[in-house]
């Protein structure tokens, strides 16, 4: 597969008047075209700060993050859809940021809200979706510029533990039809082996890769995935290694 995103060695400080804060040291990856890959690691470690350095957001201290030319969609932990405006709107929004909101864009992005599920939600307020629905409708506005590469800030962390699994389940069936790359970062082990290809594990601030695996499961549903026999191994492993 081509390599669609790597980081070399990369270190990031932040500075204040307090001092100097080592977010992440030495810290070496690459995720390929296609790839679905977590990013696990203990609180405050500097797993957003990797999302904000893959994005462009931030220029690392020493080393780099070598991307190929392909755009990102960034989906946050909260829908953050605006309550003033339709579903319809909302999903608009990115093409009127990037001046593309043409009728070709919004025809291919109302498609894709019909495809999964929000066709007779498109004239409502988000007051009115369920926090699944609107995290859905987050994820289809964060595709209606057609990124090449997601990525995910710990997007179900504000969802009940219920929603959260049905959630998990239609985003990454999503991302899989529509052939997406993506990053996701979270605190939440169950969640990274449901749907990575591959996870990485990260050391206490400054992060560092303690660990890299590649998944293997015969089944792809997220749901599926956690009635394997062999999700309970891989939890034990990337458990210890988060509490080393």
């Amino acid at each position: 597969m081509k390599e669609v995103l790597r980081f070399d060695n990369v270190s990031m400080r932040y500075h204040s008047k307090q001092g100097e804060t080592v977010a992440v040291e030495d810290l070496s990856f690459s995720v390929h075209e296609g790839e679905f890959v977590a990013i696990i690691g203990p609180s405050g470690c500097g797993k957003t700060t990797l999302l904000s350095l893959a994005a462009g957001l931030l220029t690392p201290t020493a080393g780099k993050v070598v991307s190929s030319g392909i755009s990102f969609g960034y989906m946050l932990q909260k829908d953050e859809l605006f309550p003033w405006r339709t579903i319809e709107k909302n999903i608009f929004l990115p093409l009127e940021i990037k001046k593309t909101n043409t009728p070709e864009a919004r025809a291919r992005a109302i498609a894709l809200a019909e495809k999964y599920g929000l066709k007779q939600f498109l004239k409502n307020y988000p007051s009115s979706l369920s926090g699944g629905m609107r995290q859905r409708a987050a994820l289809i506005r964060t595709l209606a510029v057609d990124p090449d590469m997601l990525l995910l800030d710990e997007p179900f962390s504000a969802l009940d533990y219920q929603t959260r699994l049905n959630v998990c389940d239609d985003v990454y069936k999503i991302i899989r039809e529509e052939k997406k790359t993506a990053l996701l970062i979270t605190h939440d082990i169950s969640e990274a082996i449901s749907v990575a290809d591959k996870v990485l594990t990260l050391s206490r601030r400054p992060a560092r890769v303690v660990a890299e695996h590649e998944l293997s499961f015969p089944e792809s549903e997220p749901l599926k995935r956690r009635e394997n026999k062999e999700f309970s191994k891989w939890f034990e492993i990337l458990w210890r290694e988060l509490n080393v």
